[in-house]
């Protein structure tokens, strides 16, 4: 099965094995957005008022933190490939 669709065998077995739990990451705006464009029109409100009665939470995003500090007075490691 995994070859006809075109995915790794790992792959396939990890969707097998997790398949039934539930993955949220939209919110109720972009649940409605996503809703509207396959013409489909509901209010934010009740969107997420539906989320929230089935304890469905959005994924918030992590922030980026650039964890590099290039300006600093350390000394460098030579090159040893040159």
């Amino acid at each position: 099965m995994a070859k006809v669709l075109g995915v790794s065998r790992s792959g396939f077995y990890y969707w097998i094995d997790n398949r039934h739990k539930a993955t949220q990451r939209d919110g109720a705006r972009r649940t409605q957005k996503e809703l509207e464009a396959n013409g489909n029109k509901h209010d934010v409100k009740t969107i997420a008022a539906s989320m929230k009665r089935q304890s469905l939470v959005a994924k918030a995003a992590h922030k980026f933190k650039c964890t590099t500090d290039s300006k600093h007075r350390l000394p460098v490691a030579p090159h040893l490939l040159e």
